[in-house]
Formats: structure tokens, sequence, C-alpha cells
């Protein structure tokens, strides 16, 4: 995606979430257990302080933030929040230097993407714990989505923090995935301490397969679907198979 585009569809996704989130702030995120909607807005207001000033301060700074910030009003720090992170996209290029935890890309152009899909899926958050339609994600975005949670979370995540996905992979007999929607499709290998992913989808043939149009794939995958209502996402394969996958998942976006 072009970063105007990507930046266009931040805009739209953040009003969105805003509007949301005013309507209660105390109603309860059943896609984030334990948090209400000022929680939610509290948390994406911190993140986007935090990517301000790794851009900054060329390196990203220790998470959580300071304490104080808990004193803020929520959607006061949002609003805040989110000025101070468009004044950073504004006198940056996307491929200016910027601290990020993902070595392969130190830019500016990084956390574009990144603040993007950040603030799509919590966008979703705040439908979901205000009790409002879900607004579609954009094919583009959601395509765009899925490809970041696969290749930058998870298997950059196994790669550099094997650790923490031995409880999951060790025993693990060597699957393999197919994540396909309209347009694109991943594959994807596990094994112990291995979760590759390849761009295509190759034969048909997985122990896996999850299929769907883009928005209902990146819900899936993000675990943002509607209680009681339908993914819209065809899921095939052994349930041991699809736990694997939503293990490493969770593990990676924690």
């Amino acid at each position: 995606m072009e970063y105007s585009r990507i930046l266009d569809c931040l805009a739209v996704d953040f009003a969105r979430l805003r509007a949301v989130a005013s309507i209660d702030l105390t109603a309860a995120v059943p896609s984030c257990p334990g948090w209400t909607v000022a929680d939610l807005a509290r948390h994406v207001g911190e993140v986007y302080l935090h990517k301000a000033l790794a851009m900054r301060e060329g390196a990203e700074p220790p998470w959580p933030p300071p304490g104080e910030l808990a004193d803020e009003e929520p959607l006061a720090l949002l609003d805040r929040a989110y000025a101070g992170l468009l004044e950073e996209f504004a006198a940056r290029k996307p491929a200016d230097p910027a601290g990020t935890w993902y070595a392969p890309d130190q830019t500016v152009g990084f956390w574009i993407r990144r603040m993007a899909q950040e603030t799509v899926i919590h966008r979703i958050d705040a439908e979901l714990g205000a009790g409002q339609p879900v607004e579609p994600v954009p094919a583009d975005l959601a395509v765009d989505g899925i490809d970041e949670l696969l290749e930058i979370f998870v298997a950059y995540g196994v790669a550099e923090w094997g650790d923490y996905f031995t409880g999951i992979l060790d025993g693990s007999p060597g699957r393999t995935y197919l994540v396909r929607t309209d347009g694109a499709a991943w594959r994807v290998r596990t094994g112990p301490g291995l979760f590759a992913v390849e761009g295509g989808a190759g034969d048909d043939t997985a122990d896996v397969t999850v299929s769907g149009p883009p928005s209902a794939v990146l819900r899936w995958v993000w675990n943002r679907e509607s209680p009681g209502e339908p993914a819209g996402v065809t899921v095939e394969g052994a349930p041991e198979g699809v736990e694997e996958l939503r293990r490493c998942i969770v593990m990676a976006t924690q």
C-alpha cells in the first residue's frame, strides 16, 4: 500500500474509533477482557505517544509509559496523542529513521503501517464495546494487516523470541496452513521452533485452511469476531491444528 493511502485509512479509523468511544466509556470491551472503552481509549493514546517518542528519539522508549498519564481524561489523552502522532508523521518521510522493535525495518514507514493497523483493530474493539455495527475493513488494508500479523508479529516473533513459543511449537508434528482471501494467500509451515510464512498459495493442500473475505479473515486472525454472529470465515482442518495457529498468534500479539 502507498503510505498516503495508509494514512487516509488511519484517519478514517481514528475518527470512527473516537466517535464510538464517546458513546459509553464505561462499557466492557468483549474482545479485550477486563477492559472498558475508557481503558481502550487510554491504551491507544499511550501507544500513539510512545511511537511519536520513538520517532523523535530514534529508539523505542520503555513500555509501559509514565504512570502520570493515568490521571488524564481518556478521550483528551487520545486526542492529544493522535495530534502528536500526525505531527511526527508530517515532519518526516517514510524512509526516515525511527526506532522500532522490528530489526529489519527501522523507519518511520514502519510506524505509519503499524499505527494504521493498530487503529483499525482497536476501532473494531470500540465498536464491539459500544454495541455499534462493525464497519468493514477496506480490502487493501485488511490484506496488509493479515500479512503484517503473520510475517512481522508471528514469524519474526518465533525467530527472535523463540523461548516464548516453546510450549506451543515444541510438540508440533509439523503442520502446513493456508490462509487465503481475495487476491492474496499465505502458506505457513510450523514445527519445533519454526513458523515460516511463504507468499502465494502454491497448491491447495494444507493441514488447516482459513479462507474468506479480507475483512473477515483479518478479524478472525486477530480474534475480533462479533459474539454470536457468523464470522464469515471458513476454517477447515483438525481442531488441534487450528489451536496451534491461534496460540502462536496470541503469544505474538500479547
